[in-house]
């Protein structure tokens, strides 16, 4: 596909203000944007803010890096990787938080996805539901060769992407305190079947990007153990976003010559 030089939709962006950048990191939270760009550049600059769609620039080791948001789920994050793209951006980690439903997995851990389950429907617009929904192996590796180096507890696994933050992680706590029949029980099914974590946009991003020929990761921090409980320890994310920001720098800086 040719690189699109128009201003584009949803994002806002143009080809002129990332320059020749590859690399995108797609946290969900457009309020994490700045944090996480400065954690990776003391000099990064802001570029655009459009929707959720937060933009800065990035220099990481003479390495031009997007840190663009997605939003919460698979369709804003389909809509930022269609545009990015058309930018000419090839390679997308996604960062963020997670809840864990293994018991070995602790606050403040790193789960690299190597793969994750279809519960979103944004993917099934890219790929029929059989399609497998994997990362890219060597931007895979070169994450967890970065958490390796930097001794940052990690689990690699499969990842399920949800469309709700509640019926579909099965959650209780909700508004009216049911979920779905075909939910109840879910939490243990996958923790039997090996699943590591839950979040909402891997699948998605993992679809597209090997339906494109493009290279995709994932690196979420843990802020919920499932196994234990509901609810969200926001004490568990400061020590979180530190790791994240430190393996992405340390993937980027150490990354070999990608395809």
């Amino acid at each position: 596909m040719s690189v699109d030089d128009k201003r584009q939709y949803h994002t806002g962006l143009e080809r002129s203000q990332i320059g020749n950048a590859e690399f995108a990191i797609l946290p969900g939270d457009p309020g994490r944007v700045p944090e996480l760009a400065k954690a990776l550049d003391k000099n990064a600059r802001a570029i655009h803010m459009h929707r959720e769609y937060n933009s800065w620039m990035v220099i990481v080791d003479g390495v031009p890096v997007l840190v663009c948001s997605t939003g919460i789920g698979g369709p804003s994050t389909a809509i930022a990787v269609e545009e990015l793209a058309q930018l000419g951006v090839k390679n997308f980690i996604r960062v963020g938080t997670t809840g864990s439903i293994q018991k070995d997995i602790e606050f403040g851990d790193i789960v690299i996805s190597l793969a994750a389950v279809r519960l979103d429907g944004a993917s099934t617009h890219y790929a029929p539901i059989e399609y497998p929904a994997v990362a890219s192996l060597w931007l895979t590796n070169a994450l967890v060769n970065a958490a390796e180096k930097l001794k940052i507890p990690f689990h690699v696994g499969i990842t399920a992407s949800s469309d709700t933050f509640w019926p579909g992680q099965e959650r209780y706590d909700n508004y009216s305190g049911y979920v779905l029949r075909r939910f109840q029980g879910s939490v243990e099914e996958w923790r039997k079947l090996n699943v590591t974590n839950f979040e909402m946009e891997a699948a998605t991003l993992f679809t597209m990007c090997s339906a494109f020929g493009l290279s995709a990761a994932c690196l979420c921090g843990v802020i919920a153990k499932r196994t234990e409980s509901e609810e969200v320890n926001l004490e568990a994310y400061a020590v979180a976003f530190s790791r994240l920001a430190k393996i992405i720098r340390g993937a980027i800086i150490n990354h070999p010559d990608y395809p």
